[in-house]
């Protein structure tokens, strides 16, 4: 879910496991030259979701990345198959408040730009998080913790998981 901290937590891991870290929205925007909200007014989301799942399908063939994706990259199937197919899913639960908090401020999110931004992150929150659940081989409860030990959980349950 979009402020959930995946780019900030996704940076801190990738620190913790000595690889790159690669957050999609970032890529798309060095790739395109313009902001998410420039290709959403532009594009629309439909646009804005090729573009994402294009830079999934190109990153997931890529060994050694810590992916942090955006919060809709789950709506696809395509991009859920991709996923689950090519690395470790890990899923940063936070509750709606938590998320409308972290988000409440920031002109940068193109869904969250009307009337009731609450609302619309719950909307958005039943329609992600069964989804979300699906594909992920890991799911941590991140709305209290910080970067640094959030990382450390989801490193030590990586090794756990992956241990001979």
């Amino acid at each position: 879910m979009m402020g959930a901290g995946k780019t900030s937590i996704g940076r801190q891991l990738a620190k913790r496991l000595q690889r790159r870290f690669v957050d999609v929205d970032h890529e798309i925007e060095a790739q395109t030259g313009v902001r998410i909200p420039t290709i959403f007014e532009i594009e629309g989301e439909a646009g804005f979701r090729e573009r994402e799942a294009q830079t999934i399908v190109n990153l997931a063939q890529q060994d050694g990345l810590v992916l942090a994706t955006g919060g809709g990259a789950v709506l696809r199937e395509a991009n859920r198959r991709c996923l689950s197919d090519t690395g470790v899913v890990i899923y940063l639960r936070v509750p709606p408040q938590t998320l409308y908090e972290r988000t409440r401020h920031d002109r940068n999110r193109p869904l969250l730009q009307v009337e009731n931004p609450l609302q619309r992150i719950e909307e958005l929150y039943v329609q992600r998080d069964p989804l979300y659940r699906e594909i992920a081989d890991i799911t941590m409860d991140s709305g209290n913790c910080s970067v640094a030990a959030l990382a450390r959980r989801i490193e030590e349950e990586l090794n756990s998981k992956c241990a001979p």
